[in-house]
């Protein structure tokens, strides 16, 4: 069977990564290896993942980013790859870092990016590396992924649109109920949902890594963007994952909880991503976008109101 690398980036919150661990042991696929890049976590995280790796006998190699980067130890073939990033280097930068230690290793065919605060199915993964085996062109698939507190719930199928008038994603399946043709969803796809993305190893090598512009949010878009023309989108409707949504930072669809580093990020990556492949919908973005601000001020978010003027006027810093 085709060899897979699982990837999950850590940045405090290692009890969900434990519970991740947990279900991704379950899996009935082999081979496999898994890597868990730590983003400089301050909540002794790494402690917390080294007691439940020696509380369970788990074979596992520990690395720094540039050792990772490198490849490792050659010849070392442990089930989980612990890695220190040595800091919040944001979704992109914590995944590439496990996808360059991939790519040094070069023995594999597959990487499924994993939010940690996911769990899956035992048979998740089976039915991911089935539906690229069966369909090569496809160079990025998705799963079926539900909510972890109320499983009967869809959060995407596979994954969504971006509507580039509005710079809104919409994850697709949300109000289906779960039932959705295969091919229905893979038509209206234009991303995979990055809290369950599997790419292959070709599209690694010729579309390249993450881009790293953005830290959070309109990653998987971004990824998309580049290898239109080159590979399609999949969807295996049978890999089930159940995700928390929004652990480590806030993320909220409701303007009232929304934490400010989610609005930061959502509002600046929707114009960075529209200015570099859509700057025909720039004035639909900015008028969209002054409708948000109004929205905050009218909810009393006057610091949020304010972060979003000063983005429309490019003032915005990371």
């Amino acid at each position: 069977m085709s060899r897979v690398y699982v990837v999950v980036v850590n940045w405090n919150g290692w009890r969900d990564t434990v519970e991740c661990l947990e279900s991704l042991r379950a899996l009935n696929y082999s081979p496999l290896s898994v890597i868990v890049c730590d983003n400089g976590s301050t909540d002794d995280s790494l402690h917390r993942l080294r007691d439940w790796v020696d509380d369970h006998g788990v074979d596992c190699a520990e690395y720094s980013a540039a050792e990772a980067e490198s490849g490792g130890i050659a010849g070392l073939d442990p089930w989980l790859v612990l890695v220190r990033n040595g800091g919040n280097l944001g979704f992109a930068g914590g995944n590439n870092v496990a996808l360059r230690y991939t790519l040094s290793r070069d023995d594999f065919s597959y990487a499924w990016l994993l939010n940690n605060d996911t769990v899956v199915d035992r048979d998740a993964l089976s039915h991911l590396v089935r539906r690229m085996e069966e369909h090569p062109s496809i160079g990025m698939c998705g799963s079926t992924i539900r909510y972890y507190a109320d499983r009967d719930k869809v959060q995407a199928l596979g994954g969504g649109h971006y509507c580039r008038f509005v710079g809104l994603p919409w994850h697709y399946g949300r109000f289906l109920g779960g039932r959705t043709e295969r091919s229905r969803a893979e038509r209206w796809m234009n991303y995979v949902e990055g809290a369950s993305l599997m790419v292959s190893s070709r599209f690694l090598r010729e579309v390249g890594l993450m881009s790293e512009d953005y830290f959070l949010y309109f990653e998987e878009a971004d990824w998309a963007e580049r290898a239109k023309g080159r590979f399609e989108l999949g969807y295996a409707p049978q890999s089930l994952v159940y995700h928390k949504v929004g652990r480590s930072i806030g993320t909220s669809s409701n303007p009232r909880r929304k934490s400010y580093t989610c609005d930061f990020y959502n509002v600046r990556n929707r114009i960075l991503f529209t200015r570099r492949y859509y700057p025909h919908a720039l004035p639909t973005v900015y008028l969209v976008l002054l409708g948000g601000l109004l929205l905050r001020i009218l909810l009393g978010r006057f610091d949020h109101a304010a972060m979003v003027l000063r983005l429309l006027l490019g003032r915005g810093k990371r």
